[in-house]
């Protein structure tokens, strides 16, 4: 009987193992643009209920082949729910584009191979090492500030000798450097590395370090500033990437100084700073400038190299444009840069200025247009080797063995940016900010206010910046170009759009369609429009790409947006309705833009960890400075985004969108800053009132459910009920009648909140404030708060299941219908003819004032309140309803 029962139980295991895994649930995903090879990191939702863990979850190629990929849990639906709400899905790409993420408890993915394999010891003397499988690299805590030793295993043995060193760090503490300029000459920089981290997302297919340093300076008059590296590894590449975050403390101009706090942003009521300090030219000059920024790296390979770098033909604007690739051969000690330079600041007259002169063309500062001169030079020492107007970004340096390639994103929509062989001492320079373009100054253009405000809020800006290392065995020109493009031309991975709207993890959203075309139209013609300002305004630059202005006159843009109403995630949300790449890459530029330049991130006093055994370490740290207490905060929209500060004027839904969709850390921990703020209270009761209780809500619900931290929640509930007590005050409106704009806000914040939390008394205020804004219509900013009601009345169809919210919310819609265009954005010469098309196909209403901020051929600003947060919705319910 027991041979019987063996025999019996071995032919049941031989059944099991020869069966077929269990087929699961499947998901189509698209890579745009895909490269064969390319590192692919995909964010995806998943409806409540659907997916119980990331276990359960692999990748096929669309013929049915199982690929590696590696699987992690961001966020689930807690905390009602536990099954996964957001995750994060890693692999190579295949030569096809198109993918099978197949899920559920019968699914089991392969494990993979090729593992990296590291280690990291935060003792005073100790460092990072990483082994991807042909590279292997460290970072030392008391090493120079980047790479301090790369090998690459040529003969392909496993091991790593001094012969296969291929990289190094440079002497003196500057592998990673920041350097400033004032009066005194420029003041060289040296790096400190703090802490190295790995993040979430790390695994064996791809770990990412997050390491945190300072540059120090030598005189006492410049202050430290911080620095971040979010180093990317990928098991069995040699390339690896490299995202590096400036921080600017200087002093940005020589004004002199007011003790005191601006009224739009007091924290007490005792000192206020005088905003009439119009004759002080101080404002106009520059005292602490940046010189240069960048990372270097010492290459080791035999003398005598030679360098290649591409780059594009005819227009700068012209994407399609052929390339040609320039070689350079290097037999001495003169060093070989590729420089993109771009227009000057321009001096663009203020939206006070224009309101001052009735708009006319004249205004007080005049308008100082600079020439779109846009110059990509390759130089060899002193002589200019070839020139055009856009550089491809990137460069590769070789001894016919071994070599070396560098690449920077975004190289001339950044500008200025360089990249440098200096034979002589065998150093590969990134730069961020090269020396040869010159200083940027934060000084003011002129003494006069803007925003309500006079005063200069450079310091404290951020800048990331994207790199591409590549360390290979003198691959052929074609096969180093691939590499740098799995980062400079980054493909784009997505599901469906019906995908992201089914899973509701943004509520009751429509995909886009052909369905409801008038409609679909006044969306996709303002982002259109947008994207053709971007580019042909150009609004690029270190400092402004990703952002773009507010309102057109007389053939002009006026007043940066600086993300308000959430710009960027209104491009997020277009990215998911149309799996449109582009959106992606501009949702991505505008977070990254506004959670670095449109924020304050200084001076901020470092997070103790408690690494250092000795005690001594956290006395040390209590006696560091402070952080300011606007750390956090946003800047208004102004003629820069250093001019202006308000009190309520910052927006984490598309950062936390941004981390959520493309995997990007430092769009959480920019959220978190934002939400510490919330919970410091600096404005005391004001923080608690108007628009800034508003919007805090809609952050807070946001960052709570991207990081279930009680700290957020506790804030989040305290304020909620705030809400529903004041609307008891209000007759119903959860609004104050000053901010009906803000319908937004209230609407999308309560309504995650609800739908997370579960509340019933949120979900009855929701339809309480659905019934007021029926019948007593905001009109205090005209349309801006007339319209923003769509979508508050959806909500009451949604919870009431009446059909009299629905039907007043089309009738109001209707004028949001716009027509045809006669042509497609490229066969537009300038922009002054295009918007008069947009014009003519509107129906919106003018203004009663002496503009109309929100007609077609504005901006992305009066656009959130009045299209982008309500048509989406709008069509979900016309699509479920039947309505034509």
């Amino acid at each position: 009987m027991r041979i019987i029962l063996t025999l019996l139980l071995a032919c049941f295991l031989l059944k099991s193992c020869s069966q077929p895994k269990q087929k699961g649930k499947q998901v189509a995903i698209t890579v745009e643009n895909n490269k064969k090879g390319a590192p692919i990191t995909l964010g995806i939702p998943f409806p409540k209920g659907e997916l119980n863990t990331v276990d359960h979850l692999r990748l096929l190629t669309a013929d049915g082949t199982e690929i590696p990929c590696q699987t992690t849990e961001v966020s689930n639906w807690g905390p009602t729910d536990d099954s996964v709400k957001w995750v994060w899905v890693f692999f190579f790409s295949e030569e096809t584009q198109d993918y099978v993420l197949e899920y559920g408890d019968g699914v089991v993915p392969i494990l993979p191979e090729k593992k990296i394999v590291s280690m990291n010891n935060m003792r005073p003397q100790g460092g990072i090492d990483v082994n991807t499988g042909p590279l292997s690299f460290s970072i030392h805590k008391k090493g120079n500030g980047f790479l301090d030793e790369v090998f690459l295993d040529s003969n392909k043995d496993g091991k790593f000798t001094e012969e296969e060193l291929i990289g190094s760090s440079p002497e003196k503490n500057r592998g990673s450097f920041f350097d400033l300029l004032d009066d005194s000459g420029i003041d060289a920089s040296k790096a400190v590395i703090n802490e190295v981290f790995r993040e979430k997302g790390s695994g064996p297919l791809h770990t990412i370090f997050r390491i945190e340093g300072t540059y120090i300076y030598n005189r006492e008059d410049n202050n430290l500033s911080p620095f971040t590296i979010w180093l990317h590894a990928y098991a069995g590449k040699s390339y690896i990437k490299v995202l590096h975050t400036m921080t600017y403390t200087g002093i940005p101009d020589k004004h002199k100084k007011q003790k005191g706090e601006h009224a739009n942003i007091a924290t007490q009521n005792s000192e206020i700073i005088s905003e009439s300090t119009e004759d002080d030219m101080g404002w106009t000059q520059p005292n602490d400038q940046i010189a240069a920024i960048g990372l270097q790296l010492k290459y080791h390979l035999d003398d005598n190299v030679s360098v290649s770098m591409p780059l594009y033909e005819g227009s700068w604007k012209n994407d399609e444009a052929d390339t040609v690739m320039e070689e350079v051969a290097v037999n001495d000690e003169t060093p070989v840069q590729l420089l993109q330079k771009g227009p000057d600041r321009r001096k663009s007259i203020s939206l006070r200025s224009l309101y001052m002169n009735n708009f006319s063309k004249k205004g007080k500062n005049g308008d100082a247009e600079a020439e779109l001169d846009f110059k990509a030079t390759v130089s060899k020492g002193e002589t200019n080797v070839a020139q055009t107007q856009k550089a491809k970004g990137w460069i590769n340096v070789t001894d016919g063995k071994r070599g070396v390639g560098l690449g920077i994103k975004n190289f001339m929509k950044e500008y200025p940016k360089g990249i440098e062989v200096d034979p002589a001492n065998n150093i590969l320079l990134g730069s961020i900010w090269p020396k040869e373009n010159g200083p940027m100054n934060f000084a003011r253009h002129n003494t006069e206010p803007d925003g309500g405000m006079l005063d200069n809020f450079a310091q404290g800006i951020t800048k990331t910046t994207e790199f591409v290392y590549y360390f290979h065995d003198n691959d052929a020109i074609a096969s180093v170009g691939d590499k740098m493009e799995y980062v400079t031309e980054s493909p784009v991975a997505h599901a469906t759009p019906e995908w992201y709207t089914n899973s509701k993890v943004y509520g009751n959203m429509a995909p886009a369609s052909e369905t409801h075309t008038e409609f679909e139209n006044a969306l996709q013609y303002r982002y259109q429009w947008w994207a053709y300002s971007q580019k042909n305004e150009p609004w690029y630059g270190m400092f402004d790409y990703g952002d773009g202005k507010s309102y057109f006159f007389d053939g002009r843009w006026v007043q940066w947006t600086n993300n308000e109403p959430t710009v960027d995630f209104m491009l997020w949300t277009n990215f998911m309705r149309t799996g449109d790449p582009e959106y992606f890459k501009m949702a991505q530029a505008m977070s990254r833009h506004t959670m670095d330049v449109d924020n304050i991130h200084w001076p901020k006093k470092r997070t103790y960890y408690g690494e250092i055994n000795d005690a001594i370490d956290f006395w040390n740290y209590e006696k560091e400075p402070e952080s300011t207490p606007y750390l956090g905060i946003g800047r208004r929209h102004a003629n820069e985004h250093w001019y202006a500060l308000l009190s309520a004027h910052v927006w984490i839904q598309g950062w936390i969108a941004d981390y959520y969709l493309s995997a990007d850390h430092r769009a959480l921990e920019v959220a978190k800053m934002t939400g510490d703020t919330y919970i410091n209270r600096i404005w005391g009761e004001h923080d608690l009132r108007g628009r800034r209780l508003y919007l805090s809500v809609l952050n807070l619900v946001e960052l709570y459910d991207a990081t279930k931290l009680q700290k957020y929640k506790d804030e989040l509930d305290e304020r909620v009920r705030l809400m529903l007590e004041f609307q008891e005050r209000q007759g119903g409106n959860l609004l104050l009648d000053r901010y009906g704009y803000s319908q937004t806000y209230v609407a999308q914040g309560l309504y995650k909140y609800q739908q997370i939390t579960g509340d019933e008394e949120v979900r009855k205020a929701l339809l309480k404030h659905a019934r007021w804004v029926r019948d007593v219509p905001p009109l205090n900013h005209e349309m801006e708060s007339y319209l923003a009601t769509i979508y508050p009345l959806l909500l009451g169809y949604e919870i009431s299941g009446e059909k009299v919210y629905l039907n007043e919310a089309l009738a109001r819609a209707e004028m949001l219908k716009i027509g045809e265009l006669p042509k497609s954005p490229e066969d537009y010469e300038n922009a002054e003819t295009y918007s008069d098309d947009l014009l003519e196909i509107s129906n919106l209403p003018m203004s009663k004032k002496r503009f109309t901020n929100w007609q077609t051929n504005q901006g992305l600003r009066v656009f959130g309140w009045t299209h982008a947060y309500n048509i989406p919705y709008l069509l979900y319910w016309m699509d479920k309803e039947n309505i034509d």
